[in-house]
């Protein structure tokens, strides 16, 4: 070697050190051939190296390839190599999770979007495959490995050619957009890709339809499509039974529109809407509405009627129950949850202080664009107010979207930007400030939140659709009031008020025989351990057999059957009923495990598919509100009926978008856990400003907002602190209004 410029002059080089400094050293690629330091190797063996031949050690397929293919091969993406049939599942989930990823990169460099949650756009690929541009194609995941998406195209002369003429066109419907306010995410939708597809074979020359046209040809034409379409769910009708919903909507010209829908396990139909301006508030023509219904329905296809509370619909529910033997009326459960919390909100002092001042954050927040700009910088861009699927609950909502977010608001408002705020010298802006860095504030918060989220969950339970709730409301109301009875320690006084006005609600006006059948017959819940037969829940299932089984030998039948059920004789016990209690719905569970008691298993499915809430029908308010717009307001009832009418049932058997489950555990963390060094311990002065009529988000929608992730904490056995006296209370706690329901008493149990 003649190069010694990396020897130490004090000491002589040795050969070994002569060498390492004058060769590179070289890192050869993980994927490199030859190179198994790749984790892949770790289930695979080279058989020749110069042909790149390996094993794979779970299944000894032969295969050519290194270490990507060893991945797909173990992924089973069918990626240019056939599955492994003995990749255990942990392995196959994070070899996935590799090529996926990879995958991902790959596509990202052409402007290829992958569309996670893997809903079907074949069309749109297809389409990009014959010449669309990459950038414009959303890839469903199960088509990110299809053969030609990672290879350039090469623009061909028509396409070229045609490029002008196609933003010609593209600028004129975007223009047809903006200037008719049509939503932009209309563009996504399979209609507007298939209408266009229609006009091109057609060619040249294609008139596009008339306003007549569309306004009677065609809507005669789909109304009688979409027909043929909701009278095939008759079939449904006839083997499970279902549910008529009903309820009231008020349009633009305030005309009172009654909704009725069909309930069954195949889906929600909209069955037609009526002007019921002049006749809604007589009990009598409400029934004789609902009676002519049930008669277009069926009458021994209807096991139900679900409304609103109100008084002329419970008389016009007893009318019918009268005349009509075989069906019950009932009250909708996620109204009547939402009464609850409204009666928390309006009975409970503390619940309606807390409530008022959260209300006062949001919408002098809201009312001023300086705040909301200062409010994004905080939150990074995310707002109080979030829509969502949820309609109730308001007040409770309102307050988590603040608890999620206590924070970033006490941050803002001992910010410099606030303090030197113009607003910030104003009296309603002191107020606004003193109640978001008042600690005792955010400790009721909680509190509130304590009592009423078990019930929210309920709620949100009630207002699904994802599955039946019959079997379930009984169980889930007892559930969430052993829930708020943890959440405050067992402490009777505490927890007294909230339950004593949920068994107000629930004896007065929910409670049906219905849900105790539901419970009765409900499998997982008869076999769960400690179950206990309950006279009450007997009482209601035996009612409901009377009421619903007009033969009484196949009552007798019934009666005889329910003995082996109790028992689980036969298929009711036996291995495959008892594993599927924890992963198939009750319905899903009696027809697997009751055919061998078909007048059992006929009427548990009858019970068990039926809905408790009447939400399906508010759901539909949107969709009228969306065909009586402002502009439309002349739309005749009939017309308007037809429209609403095709939009929402053409959508039957489309695969439809699953709703967000929400949490609404207490999770185990300290209550004086992080950001507690911001909270200052002001005395909170009587608001002085003017009264705020406005609820919060009223433009916003803060129905529709729900804090999936909330996170409450419970309350602290030990914690000691003592919060401060504010200056008009009284040191030893004898004001009237917390004297039954102390926060004290709640924080240092």
């Amino acid at each position: 070697m003649t190069s010694t410029s990396n020897v130490r002059a004090s000491a002589p080089a040795t050969d070994n050190e002569i060498s390492s400094s004058a060769a590179p050293v070289i890192v050869r690629p993980r994927n490199a051939a030859g190179n198994k330091s790749d984790p892949a190797w770790e289930y695979a063996i080279s058989i020749d190296s110069k042909s790149r031949r390996v094993k794979c050690k779970l299944c000894n397929l032969e295969f050519t390839g290194n270490a990507f293919r060893i991945k797909h091969h173990l992924a089973g993406t069918n990626s240019n190599v056939r599955p492994c049939t003995a990749c255990p599942p942990e392995l196959r989930k994070k070899m996935l999770a590799i090529t996926n990823g990879l995958q991902e990169k790959l596509l990202k460099k052409i402007h290829v979007d992958i569309n996670i949650e893997g809903d079907n756009h074949d069309a749109d690929v297809s389409d990009g495959a014959k010449g669309k541009r990459k950038s414009q194609v959303e890839l469903p995941r199960n088509n990110m490995y299809k053969r030609g998406l990672t290879q350039a195209k090469q623009t061909t002369i028509n396409g070229a050619y045609k490029k002008g003429i196609r933003d010609d066109a593209c600028k004129d419907i975007s223009l047809f957009f903006y200037n008719n306010a049509i939503p932009f995410n209309v563009a996504r939708s399979d209609e507007y890709l298939k209408m266009f597809d229609n006009a091109i074979k057609h060619g040249l020359g294609f008139q596009p339809p008339s306003y007549h046209e569309i306004r009677v040809k065609y809507l005669d034409f789909y109304y009688g499509e979409i027909s043929k379409v909701v009278a095939g769910y008759r079939a449904d009708w006839e083997k499970y039974g279902c549910t008529i919903m009903t309820d009231g909507w008020t349009d633009r010209k305030r005309r009172t529109i009654l909704n009725f829908l069909v309930h069954s396990p195949k889906g929600t139909v909209f069955l037609k809407s009526i002007d019921a301006s002049d006749i809604t508030k007589t009990a009598d023509k409400i029934f004789k509405m609902i009676d002519d219904v049930v008669v277009e329905v069926g009458e021994e296809n209807v096991f139900q009627i679900v409304t609103d509370n109100a008084a002329n619909y419970k008389a016009a529910g007893k009318l019918l129950m009268e005349k009509r033997s075989h069906l019950y009326w009932t009250p909708c459960a996620a109204h009547c949850i939402d009464l609850m919390l409204e009666d928390f909100e309006k009975k409970i002092p503390i619940h309606k202080e807390t409530i008022a001042k959260g209300k006062k954050i949001t919408t002098y927040i809201y009312g001023r664009t300086s705040l909301i700009c200062m409010l994004h910088k905080f939150t990074k861009n995310i707002d109080l107010i979030r829509p969502s699927l949820t309609r109730f609950a308001t007040s409770y909502l309102t307050l988590g979207c603040l608890n999620d977010h206590q924070h970033e608001l006490i941050e803002m408002f001992k910010s410099s930007e606030w303090k030197t705020s113009k607003l910030a010298k104003s009296k309603e802006g002191i107020n606004v400030q003193k109640i978001v860095l008042n600690k005792l504030f955010w400790k009721n918060v909680l509190n509130c939140l304590r009592g009423a989220f078990p019930l929210v969950k309920v709620l949100r339970m009630m207002d699904s659709e994802e599955r039946p709730a019959m079997g379930h409301l009984y169980e889930e109301m007892d559930l969430a009031k052993e829930k708020i009875k943890s959440n405050f320690n067992g402490v009777a006084r505490s927890y007294n008020p909230l339950c004593n006005i949920i068994d107000q609600r629930w004896d007065k006006q929910l409670h049906r025989p219905l849900h105790s059948a539901g419970l009765y017959l409900n499998p997982k819940i008869r076999y769960s351990p400690g179950f206990l037969d309950d006279g009450e829940v007997a009482d209601g299932m035996y009612d409901c057999l009377l009421r619903l089984v007009e033969d009484p030998e196949k009552r007798g039948i019934i009666d005889y059957q329910l003995e082996d059920f109790k028992a689980r004789k036969g298929n009711f016990g036996n291995e495959f009923a008892t594993f599927a209690l924890g992963n198939k719905t009750p319905t899903q569970w009696w027809e697997s495990y009751g055919n061998k008691h078909k007048e059992l298993q006929w009427f548990a499915l009858r019970v068990l598919s039926l809905t408790c809430s009447s939400s399906g029908c508010e759901r539909n308010w949107s969709a009228f509100e969306r065909v009586h717009t402002k502009k439309r307001n002349r739309l005749k009832q009939v017309t308007m009926n037809k429209v609403v009418f095709v939009m929402v049932n053409s959508k039957l058997g489309k695969n439809k978008t699953k709703r967000k489950s929400a949490s609404y555990e207490i999770e185990e963390i300290n209550s004086e856990g992080e950001g507690e060094e911001w909270i200052e311990d002001v005395e909170d002065e009587e608001d002085e400003g003017d009264d705020i009529s406005l609820d919060v988000g009223q433009d916003a929608s803060i129905g529709d907002v729900l804090g999936d992730d909330l996170e409450l904490p419970p309350i602290d056995e030990e914690d000691d602190d003592v919060v401060e006296v504010e200056e008009n209370e009284d040191e030893d706690g004898d004001l009237d209004d917390y004297q039954d329901f102390g926060l004290d008493t709640i924080l240092n149990i």
